[in-house]
């Protein structure tokens, strides 16, 4: 099975783009986050017409994220235990959407952004992280052999080589020690990252910001990630970061990671 994680930046606008790659990927499941849309505004016929069932949880033009599937869309949960709440009054974002597909628990995240090392999104971000990782061991220690995917865009560049240019982003977010710490938990929980042992290296990034030509630069940021349970992580046998997808106009600025699952 081909499963796929990708930050569209908004699904209305690129839903040409995203229905051409399904079908030229041959992808199987495909968690989406940033769609920008409420659920009565997601785009779901065209999808659906290529014989795929939709999940989305969207509560304005902002965040919003789906689960697409053409092996089952079962047990659909918006937010994950425990997830904390933001803004005026306190709510739940449109950051976590967790569905079964083909016996693999799928959770398609769009982990907060933090905006500045002093700003109180900042901190929101790492209890959001905090309060994701002890649900994901509790799947894990409720059974050991379960099948999970954490897909999204988590907005952390875990190691020195998932940024451009580490001068440049010192003292921001995304490369914070408690980010990366909280990064590394999940790891230390048992998740691993299946993506990097395919691409390694530095230059291998999944985000490039559409100003002063980023990406024709390569300039970019390696921040969204399929972290995998044992069980899972055991049956991946590639896994590949599509930078083309990343060209032409109208493109998101983040491209598609895909990761191949046997059985």
């Amino acid at each position: 099975m081909r499963f796929a994680t990708w930050n569209v930046n908004s699904v209305r606008a690129r839903i040409d783009r995203v229905v051409c790659w399904l079908e030229r990927q041959d992808i199987d499941v495909l968690a989406v986050q940033e769609t920008k849309c409420r659920d009565d505004q997601f785009p779901g016929e065209q999808i659906q017409a290529l014989g795929y069932d939709v999940a989305h949880h969207g509560l304005s033009g902002w965040n919003g994220v789906a689960i697409i599937s053409r092996v089952g869309l079962d047990d659909v949960e918006i937010g994950f235990p425990g997830q904390p709440h933001w803004g005026e009054p306190l709510a739940a974002e449109a950051r976590a959407l967790g569905a079964t597909c083909g016996g693999v628990r799928v959770w398609s995240l769009y982990v907060p952004n933090g905006r500045t090392l002093d700003d109180p999104h900042y901190a929101y971000k790492l209890d959001w992280l905090a309060r994701l990782r002890e649900a994901a061991s509790g799947w894990l220690s409720a059974d050991a052999g379960a099948c999970v995917m954490l897909a999204g865009d988590w907005n952390i560049a875990p190691l020195d080589e998932d940024v451009w240019d580490m001068t440049v982003f010192a003292h921001s977010t995304h490369v914070s020690a408690p980010e990366r710490a909280a990064f590394s938990a999940f790891v230390d929980a048992g998740y691993a990252d299946v993506v990097r042992p395919h691409a390694p290296g530095p230059g291998t990034f999944t985000y490039w910001d559409y100003t002063r030509l980023r990406f024709a630069r390569r300039e970019g940021m390696r921040l969204d990630f399929a972290l995998c349970s044992p069980a899972l992580a055991s049956r991946v046998t590639d896994a590949e970061i599509d930078r083309q997808e990343r060209k032409g106009k109208g493109a998101s600025d983040h491209a598609p990671v895909i990761v191949v699952v046997d059985g």
